[in-house]
């Protein structure tokens, strides 16, 4: 059962994203151990590509894997650590005690972590939705029609397996706009406005704009990630080497 446990722990973390990269902390191999005790407890450890990660940043992927372990039926608690960061101590003694950003760094927090997460979504849903929009576009759909299309109609659309790929991923953020009912437009902007035809290509010019900054970042990161850590080798935590 233990082994059976791991394995949807894995799979949930997969789906919790950095939250700049819009990319799987999985995939960016940034989780180094995700284990499940005979309690049904939950261990995770991650480390960041640089040791000055923002206070900020680091705390909102720690608590969105948090999160995610947590919504796991079977789970009865949750420690989550961060390695190896300049800030590690002050995040990992504020995580095991399931403090918030505000109540761990107190007046050294920078802002609200809820903000900062919704303005991560929005770019998210930017970088989603002019992927899929480029590919619609590509694939001979107009600008009158995609403009006019309700998010039922967009659910229904024929498109290719990369086509269906992109429309997933878009729709997984469609809702952190705006309402995401069937009758809907399917296209919006950041403020939840119907995109128009008129301006259409204006519109997704600035967007890969967002794209292309999104890209220049995770080449970064997976380059000073890969210079930084051995990957091949299990990372040990220093609290865990000097123990």
């Amino acid at each position: 059962m233990v082994d059976a446990r791991q394995a949807e722990l894995w799979a949930c973390l997969h789906g919790v994203m950095d939250p700049e990269l819009d990319e799987s902390v999985v995939d960016l191999n940034f989780v180094t151990k995700a284990d499940v005790d005979a309690s049904s407890r939950v261990h995770i450890e991650f480390r960041l590509p640089t040791y000055w990660c923002a206070a900020n940043f680091s705390f909102l992927m720690a608590d969105d894997m948090r999160r995610a372990a947590m919504a796991l039926d079977w789970v009865t608690g949750v420690s989550v650590v961060l390695g190896e960061h300049m800030y590690a101590d002050k995040i990992n003694a504020g995580l095991a005690l399931g403090l918030s950003f505000q109540e761990t760094f107190g007046v050294e927090a920078d802002g609200d972590l809820e903000d900062l997460r919704r303005t991560f979504l929005v770019k998210a849903f930017q970088r989603r939705q002019v992927a899929l929009l480029n590919h619609l576009t590509a694939t001979g759909h107009s600008p009158e029609t995609l403009t006019a299309l309700t998010l039922a109609e967009l659910h229904s659309l024929p498109v290719d397996d990369e086509g269906d790929r992109l429309r997933r991923r878009y729709l997984e953020r469609r809702d952190v706009v705006s309402a995401a009912t069937d009758e809907m437009p399917a296209f919006v902007d950041a403020a939840g406005s119907p995109l128009r035809a008129d301006g259409f290509a204006a519109y997704v010019s600035g967007l890969r704009r967002v794209g292309v900054n999104a890209e220049f970042n995770s080449a970064l990161c997976r380059g000073l990630l890969s210079v930084r850590f051995d990957l091949e080798t299990p990372f040990v935590p220093k609290a865990r080497a000097s123990a």
